[in-house]
């Protein structure tokens, strides 16, 4: 929060990072449902007495904080998405604290997916998977909130219908234009939803999570196009304006996309030597994965009436 302090501009914020939680839900029929969070927490509240008059009675300790996250889950009987645990938290301590005026909840869910045993799902067995969820509220004293869902570390690779050509050369440019190449990145991105109070947030469950699942369906669908065909993609700028706009095109809850997709490289292997050109002749066939330097290209797309 700003105060002027002296004739200076003060802000300040405080919180707890790295609250790790695992729930288990038990249902009676013998499935069971799990989860692990990895929790950050920061709020915003009228405690400038501790920082100028040594005065912390207005202080919400941030061990109270990381208590709080395992007692909010505790209190969690039914299974919830990541998106509406981060709102419940939000929502505590800004009810809660009378000086608390907002909070930020971050949080990054793990990837643990049900395990299929002699093609049945297996009631209480899990693996790790990849790409992570990860979900944001911000949540304010007055219920104003802005809630965002995203998607870390989706990687996506295809083996043709890629070229880059017609860039800018200059005496510093050695890569060839090319209509043939691999195209392979991991994708992070985060939509921001339209909703902006507690009293729009949908309260059918699992909402988010089903959204979480259709977002991340129709990039995919984009990147790749149609299984035997596929589509053609002039340049990892083009393949993510198409996923943003598809996204935009598809959900109309969701009213921005930010995305980044760092361009991995696989570069054609030669083997050469003082006497010959090539010792082995590959033809496109075996590559040296590398994704050290990369390129890095993001960009966000939002509706013309949406606050990025």
């Amino acid at each position: 929060m700003a105060n002027e302090i002296e004739g200076l501009n003060f802000e300040q914020k405080h919180g707890k990072s790295r609250v790790r939680v695992g729930r288990i839900w038990r249902k009676e029929d013998g499935n069971h449902f799990f989860v692990e969070w990895n929790v950050n927490i920061s709020l915003l509240s009228d405690c400038l007495p501790a920082y100028v008059r040594d005065d912390n009675s207005d202080i919400v300790a941030t061990d109270t904080m990381k208590n709080t996250v395992y007692a909010k889950a505790k209190e969690c009987s039914e299974v919830l998405s990541v998106e509406e645990f981060a709102i419940e938290l939000g929502k505590h301590f800004t009810t809660l604290y009378p000086q608390v005026t907002t909070a930020i909840i971050n949080i990054v869910e793990k990837p643990w997916e049900r395990v299929s045993v002699g093609g049945q799902p297996h009631q209480h067995g899990f693996k790790l998977g990849s790409e992570k969820h990860t979900a944001e509220a911000i949540v304010k004293k007055s219920g104003a909130v802005r809630l965002t869902s995203g998607v870390e570390g989706l990687a996506v690779l295809k083996t043709t219908q890629s070229g880059f050509e017609g860039f800018v050369r200059d005496k510093y440019t050695a890569l060839p234009e090319t209509r043939e190449r691999m195209l392979a990145t991991e994708v992070s991105a985060s939509w921001k939803y339209v909703f902006e109070s507690l009293s729009n947030i949908p309260v059918k469950s699992p909402y988010f999570t089903e959204k979480y699942l259709d977002v991340k369906k129709v990039m995919l669908e984009t990147f790749f196009g149609p299984p035997k065909e596929g589509v053609y993609s002039a340049s990892v700028q083009s393949t993510l304006y198409q996923m943003a706009r598809a996204v935009l095109s598809r959900f109309p809850d969701v009213a921005s996309i930010q995305l980044r997709m760092p361009n991995l490289h696989f570069l054609p292997v030669n083997l050469p030597n003082k006497d010959s050109p090539t010792i082995v002749k590959f033809n496109d066939d075996v590559f040296t994965p590398t994704d050290e330097p990369h390129g890095t290209i993001e960009a966000s797309l939002s509706r013309s009436w949406s606050r990025m």
